[in-house]
């Protein structure tokens, strides 16, 4: 009876130890939350370009953006990289990279030196990186970090070029690369440094999901509001929402797959006086952006 009494009471205060414990797990949680809601709220969080993370932040953000590039590069097959590749590679590099990234003996442009994180050597990153990793950050870009997707710029087999010259990288001499850049400036623009082809890969039949994606990476939520894709909110152009059900495009043209894909890629052509800008939207990317805008009703 004694030992039944004494368990009954060791029982008991176990009973209320937890009850006290998830009581101050729970105050903790919520303190925590309200703090977080605080700091960021009454803008306490200092976001100047120039006030860098702390060492703590910066390691855990760069460990998460390290290990995400890799198990995704994981399913990415990495063609034989040739010198040709590369010296096709090379004037998109020179074009579109150094201004961020740097080059051999070649200091970054004033948007690189701003930009918070610091866009890395990529001498060094062909170093520590796989061709597989390179490529898919070249294609894809890596959030909060400044550094764009080229998927709806470039071909895969341009972007494996431009990868092939920064694997390239490391062996290059200041003076090699400064060669190769004197070069280029004698002959002129170089007819490998240009975007994907308006023709190129054009698919049986357009892919909406693509087109969602062709919205973003074209930056079309810098102007418009589209359902279902976070940005700035900003409207200089009309919300997108209900689009697909609209009778005309900008006021000018029937809404029709052919004429939604005729004023993505000519606006200007379509109503001179628009504000909508010539984004340079490829055949393909337009047809999947006009079978993603149809679903918009």
């Amino acid at each position: 009876m004694k030992n039944q009494n004494r368990q009954d009471s060791v029982r008991k205060i176990r009973k209320r130890i937890e009850i006290h414990v998830g009581i101050a797990i729970a105050a903790l949680v919520v303190a925590m939350g309200v703090g977080a809601a605080g700091f960021v709220y009454w803008g306490a969080y200092n976001v100047s370009a120039l006030q860098q993370h702390t060492e703590p932040v910066f390691t855990v953000l760069n460990m998460a953006l390290d290990r995400s590039i890799r198990q995704r590069a994981e399913e990415v097959e990495t063609p034989r990289l040739t010198a040709e590749m590369a010296e096709q590679g090379r004037p998109i590099f020179q074009r579109k990279c150094v201004q961020c990234h740097g080059a051999p003996g070649v200091g970054r442009d004033d948007v690189g030196k701003g930009m918070t994180p610091v866009p890395p050597n990529l001498a060094h990153t062909a170093k520590a990186k796989s061709a597989a990793e390179v490529f898919w950050s070249v294609k894809h870009g890596i959030k909060m970090t400044g550094m764009p997707s080229w998927r709806f710029k470039y071909t895969d087999e341009q972007i494996w070029n431009i990868t092939a010259f920064v694997m390239r990288l490391p062996e290059l001499s200041p003076a090699e690369y400064q060669a190769m850049a004197e070069d280029r400036a004698e002959k002129g623009a170089d007819r490998n440094d240009v975007s994907a082809p308006a023709q190129a890969r054009r698919a049986a039949t357009p892919d909406a999901e693509r087109g969602k994606m062709a919205m973003y990476g074209y930056a079309c939520i810098a102007c418009h509001r589209i359902p279902g894709t976070v940005g700035p909110h900003s409207d200089v152009g009309p919300p997108l929402a209900g689009i697909g059900g609209r009778r005309y495009i900008a006021g000018v043209l029937a809404n029709t797959p052919e004429n939604m894909v005729h004023w993505l890629r000519h606006p200007t052509e379509v109503d001179p006086l628009t504000a909508m800008p010539d984004l340079g939207v490829t055949e393909q990317d337009a047809l999947d952006m006009a079978a993603y805008l149809e679903t918009l009703e």
